[in-house]
Parts: C-alpha cells; sequence; structure tokens
C-alpha cells in the first residue's frame, strides 16, 4: 500500500497538465531524489514541473510511464523507507503550506481534459490492482479514517 501511495505522490509531485514544445526531463532516480536535501528537491521540483509545463501531451505521460517503472524497479524495502520519508516530510508541513498544495493539486486535476482525467483514473487503478489485499484494506481503512 505505501509504495502506491507514493507513486501517486511521486507522479502528482512531478506532473503537470500543461502543454508545450520542449522535450520532458529525464526522471531522477528515485533513491537518489530520497537523498536530497528539502530544499534540493524543491529546487528540482520546480525546474522539473517548469521542463513538464513546455514538454507535449506525449512527452508527459512518457516521463509519467517511465517514473512508474523506475519506483517499481525498487525493492519493497526502498520503497518503504521513501514512503516513510515523504510521509514524515508531508506530516512536518505547516497546515497552510498543506492546503495550499492540495488547492494546488486539485487545481491542476480541475484543468485536467477529460480525456487526462480518464487517464488519471485508470493509473490510479492500475497502481491500487497491483496491491495485496492487506496494502487495499489499510488503504480503505485510511481513507475512512479521512
Amino acid at each position: 500500500m505505501k509504495w502506491g501511495m507514493l507513486c501517486l505522490v511521486f507522479v502528482i509531485a512531478l506532473s503537470s497538465p500543461l502543454c508545450g514544445r520542449a522535450a520532458a526531463p529525464e526522471v531522477p532516480d528515485p533513491s537518489a531524489w530520497a537523498k536530497l536535501s528539502p530544499a534540493e528537491q524543491a529546487s528540482l521540483r520546480s525546474e522539473l514541473k517548469q521542463r513538464l509545463q513546455q514538454a507535449t501531451p506525449q512527452e508527459r505521460a512518457a516521463f509519467r510511464s517511465r517514473l512508474r517503472e523506475r519506483l517499481e524497479e525498487m525493492t519493497p524495502e526502498q520503497r518503504q523507507a521513501l514512503a516513510e520519508k515523504t510521509r514524515d516530510r508531508w506530516q512536518r508541513l505547516d497546515p497552510e503550506e498543506r492546503q495550499r498544495l492540495i488547492k494546488e493539486r486539485r487545481d491542476r486535476v480541475k484543468a485536467m481534459s477529460p480525456e487526462e482525467r480518464r487517464q488519471l483514473i485508470e493509473q490510479r487503478r492500475e497502481i491500487l490492482g497491483k496491491l495485496s489485499p492487506e496494502e487495499r484494506a489499510l488503504l480503505r481503512e485510511k481513507l475512512t479514517e479521512r
């Protein structure tokens, strides 16, 4: 369950639905990403977002696909560690920053075309389909707590 949620968080953080013409950036190595300081991650994330905004929809889709592949290549222990680090960082954010990020994500989804939304839903279903029954039960439990 944790790596599935991490995939979603990582993809969301690094992708954007806007169009452009520049080549999509290379997918960062998840384990190297985890070793960066929060400031370094923020800087690289900003740069990636800008480059993805200039990329074509096909280039962004290729970026997201490669990102998923990289995360799936990680061992369960590596994904677990990355998920825990990401969760800790999220929990340390002040409430205003969390709300800003939530609103940003909501706005990005609203700006998506119906086709992009369908693709997003399909990607989420695919990720959820890879979870074990135990992981799905834990995720259901967490979502009902909200």
